[in-house]
């Protein structure tokens, strides 16, 4: 060890680090193989369509050496033909989490408000301190009620003063599993001074159930201030590849290009992403395999006594009502690896990731001695 202290300046000097629950590589290295079931990162176990992997073992050896197109234009124009928008709304990012980042820090600065509710995803709270700017927590529902934890719209609405100037909303909600409708959030960007960007973050938008819910692209023309993060990590399961994507009216997509990095996505991962798109029968197959193993494990855990979030991601949160680390220490002895959830401030609660279906059994036949 040199000895050297690095002394970071500025907003940077109090930032945490995203925390990503367990060092899973590590786990992985001291487990058998197989002897793991990883149910806290909220990834697919269907895996992405078989004709990306197929393209995988084809795809030419300039797509190593060669750079990739700094604008990913064939990826956009196919999202812009799904999306029914123009590509010039479209920005391309290494996952979701980097378009969150770029957001705030394009359109927030030291002093500026960021509103965001309590148990919002990780990631609002790490972008506005990154920036300097003064977040604005609005506490959440009571766990009683239709969206238990959820977005309280009208109370984020109320929060949105002359000091703010991004709001960060997510629709379904992680780690909560929450969601709002369409008129919901209509009704709350009409509060909202249009000079104010509203982010609405739909990573798990692929599980969506509820046809009520809708998606906020379908407000983007009569809402310019509006942007919406979604992600090919989830639905798609694409989560390896890191590949995000923003919709938005092509002046704020504009803003964000000026400092979005030069190639940010891969040349594979641009490739892989559009040829996912082309299967929606796989997207179809991954919903209804999650929408059964979800009520499966949600009635498990219910049959124990257990407070379980209405959810419409691919996870579910589970309060214990009494501290959660005992029991996740109990699940990880038996290689059932949860994501905790201390750093969202539910220290009674664990996120618990759909997975393949040994991988629920093995969870459910431990939860007797987890609980223990």
């Amino acid at each position: 060890m040199s000895g050297f202290a690095p002394r970071p300046t500025g907003p940077v000097a109090a930032l945490k680090a995203y925390d990503p629950g367990h060092d899973l590589p590590a786990l992985r290295a001291r487990a058998a193989p197989a002897a793991l079931a990883e149910l806290g990162s909220n990834e697919n176990p269907l895996g992405p369509p078989p004709a990306v992997l197929d393209a995988l073992h084809r795809l030419p050896v300039a797509e190593v050496f060669r750079y990739p197109d700094p604008l990913g234009l064939a990826l956009r124009r196919s999202l812009a033909a799904r999306l029914d928008v123009d590509p010039s709304m479209i920005a391309l990012g290494n996952g979701s989490h980097e378009l969150l980042m770029l957001l705030a820090q394009c359109f927030a600065a030291p002093g500026d408000e960021v509103v965001f509710s309590e148990f919002g995803f990780a990631v609002f709270p790490i972008g506005t301190a990154a920036v300097g700017a003064t977040p604005v927590r609005v506490p959440a529902l009571p766990r009683a009620g239709d969206a238990p934890r959820g977005h309280d719209l009208a109370a984020l609405a109320a929060a949105v003063g002359p000091g703010a100037r991004l709001v960060f909303v997510a629709n379904p909600n992680n780690p909560t599993g929450t969601w709002f409708t369409r008129d919901a959030l209509r009704e709350f960007l009409r509060t909202i001074d249009p000079r104010v960007p509203v982010v609405v973050d739909e990573a798990y938008h692929e599980y969506v159930d509820d046809p009520a819910v809708g998606s906020a692209v379908e407000l983007l023309a009569a809402f310019p201030n509006l942007v919406v993060t979604r992600t090919f990590s989830k639905g798609y399961g694409l989560a390896g590849l890191r590949v995000g994507y923003a919709v938005g009216d092509p002046a704020t997509i504009d803003v964000l290009n000026r400092l979005r990095e030069s190639f940010n996505v891969n040349a594979v991962a641009l490739e892989l992403a559009r040829i996912a798109l082309d299967d929606p029968g796989h997207l179809e197959r991954v919903r209804a395999f999650n929408r059964d193993q979800r009520a499966r494990l949600a009635a498990g855990l219910a049959a124990r006594g257990l407070f379980v979030h209405p959810s419409m991601t691919n996870f579910v949160l589970v309060d214990f009502d009494r501290p959660a680390a005992p029991i996740e220490a109990r699940w990880l002895a038996r290689g059932v690896v949860v994501r905790p959830m201390g750093g969202y401030g539910l220290p009674t609660c664990l996120r618990i990731s759909v997975g393949a279906v040994a991988e629920n059994d093995r969870l459910l036949a431990h939860l007797d001695e987890a609980l223990s």
